[in-house]
């Protein structure tokens, strides 16, 4: 009777060490599903300023940030030209509109503005050279908002598009090698 629950027992510990075994997860702290075996470089084009707004340089702080971004999250090599993932594009939207209306007291003085927003807009055009079908053509978009009854666009503005880009190139990240 003993040999028989001995039996059972080491069957059920090797079935239960096969489905663990079979069923194993790999995980990765930056959330990537890069495989560095045959993926192991990356390049950025220059973008380009499509928009018609903005800083003077703000399209080289979004390909510089981008850049920045995949060196610090990946084990990819960034290369000048005909990396194994391609990234170009150019940012398309630059807008500021209102976005709450503050009622003045004063009948004769029109209402104004309680919150403006800033929106960039950016389309990316990502090329995975090894893996083609998860190369894609798409905008990402995010917007800050900002108090002008406080404060003017010329002294948030920087502050404002850093913030922006960092949630826009997440958003890329997660696109293009987290596959979320």
């Amino acid at each position: 009777m003993t040999s028989i629950r001995q039996l059972l027992r080491i069957t059920l510990s090797l079935i239960t060490g096969l489905l663990l075994y079979a069923c194993s997860v790999s995980y990765s702290f930056t959330g990537t599903n890069i495989n560095y075996d045959i993926i192991s470089s990356f390049s950025v084009e220059n973008f380009f300023n499509d928009s018609g707004g903005g800083p003077a340089n703000m399209e080289q702080l979004f390909t510089e940030s981008l850049k920045d971004f995949y060196q610090r999250n990946t084990q990819l090599e960034l290369v000048r030209n005909n990396g194994d993932l391609q990234f170009s594009g150019a940012i398309n939207r630059y807008t500021i509109a209102p976005q709450a209306t503050v009622s003045t007291q004063d009948p004769n003085l029109p209402d104004r503005a309680g919150q403006m927003r800033l929106t960039i807009g950016v389309e990316v055009d990502y090329v995975n050279t090894v893996e083609e079908e998860y190369s894609l053509k798409r905008t990402f978009s995010f917007f800050q908002d900002y108090d002008p009854r406080t404060t003017s666009i010329l002294q948030v503005e920087s502050q404002l598009i850093e913030e922006i880009f960092e949630s826009i190139i997440q958003d890329i990240f997660t696109a293009t090698v987290a596959n979320w």
